[in-house]
């Protein structure tokens, strides 16, 4: 009976570690996706896209573990030439170009929106203002090394910086934060089911 119930505990322990590498997997292959919606700019080297709303949808849905390395996996897989980054490029080269400090902004969102909304537990629903919070402080958070190296890149001042790097972004990038924010919503409470259940 003991070996029993060691097998069933095991079984379901190797369940959910399958579960939760499909749900890193699948939100890693969003972030992915993103990439084919890539509107560029005549005044900025950084284009409009979708990767960040979806990086911080990772956080906000799967927590800071499991969000950090969905948004990881999909750097590593632009990091070895895959073409997953804006414009279907890829390459190691791109961290260290105009836009790579928002690459690690990606990292930096869905770790701090999942730190604040959370791992998602059954039977336990985040307020949404918590999720706003999160959903405000991880979009916001991709700006600072993205600032910072398109700053450095561009041998700009903050001034010229903030005005090719920011402002421009951030009627959409509010819009995007509802959506990831009212798509976590209604997602957690199903990721909750599949990492606990």
């Amino acid at each position: 009976m003991i070996n029993g119930e060691t097998d069933s505990g095991q079984g379901a322990v190797n369940r959910r570690s399958l579960v939760r590498l499909s749900l890193t997997a699948l939100f890693a292959a969003l972030t992915a996706a993103g990439t084919f919606i890539s509107i560029p700019l005549p005044f900025t080297p950084v284009p409009i896209v979708l990767q960040n709303m979806f990086a911080l949808l990772s956080g906000l849905t799967l927590g800071a573990t499991a969000g950090g390395a969905a948004v990881g996996l999909y750097l590593l897989a632009g990091a070895i030439g895959l073409p997953v980054f804006a414009g279907a490029s890829g390459g190691f080269v791109h961290f260290f170009g105009p836009t790579g400090g928002f690459l690690f902004g990606y990292l930096f969102s869905a770790i701090l929106a999942g730190l604040i909304a959370g791992t998602p537990r059954t039977g336990a629903k985040t307020p949404l203002w918590r999720l706003v919070i999160a959903g405000l402080a991880g979009m916001l958070i991709v700006y600072v090394p993205g600032i910072l190296l398109l700053k450095a890149a561009l041998q700009a001042s903050w001034i010229e910086a903030l005005a090719v790097g920011f402002t421009p972004f951030i009627a959409g990038d509010a819009v995007k934060t509802v959506i990831a924010v009212l798509a976590a919503q209604s997602l957690r409470k199903s990721a909750a089911k599949a990492l606990n259940g």
